[in-house]
């Protein structure tokens, strides 16, 4: 199985992205997805997850009320909607897929088994 995100690019203070991320492979169970991100000289950090049903999702505390994450659950799909970008929201963005429960666990990179191979998101004037 693997992991292709999408929808990088540049930005404006106050603007907004939508970052997408695909499943492919032999998906034949549902994936608890998310997406952590990894700033310049920075360590990587959780931004968002949502569990496979879409029902169950968390943020960072930076980005809650302006980011939102989203699944599709036929198709393995997750998007993470971006808006009113700051600066410090410029980074690598990693898309993530699961399968254990869905607890405590969700915040941590180790828990996830998949990785994608990275987007960048840059948010500059």
């Amino acid at each position: 199985v693997q992991l292709q995100a999408s929808g990088g690019g540049s930005v404006q203070p106050g603007g907004s992205l939508t970052l997408s991320c695909a499943a492919s492979g032999n998906t034949y169970s549902a994936f608890n997805m998310g997406w952590f991100r990894q700033a310049p000289g920075k360590e990587r950090e959780f931004v968002a997850a949502i569990s496979y049903r879409g029902i169950d999702s968390s943020y960072q505390d930076s980005v809650k009320g302006r980011f939102a994450i989203s699944k599709d659950i036929d198709k393995d799909m997750a998007s993470l909607q971006m808006n009113n970008l700051k600066f410090e929201d410029t980074g690598v963005y990693y898309c993530v897929a699961g399968r254990g429960p869905f607890g405590t666990d969700r915040y941590r990179a180790g828990y996830y088994d998949l990785w994608g191979q990275g987007t960048l998101v840059t948010v500059s004037s």
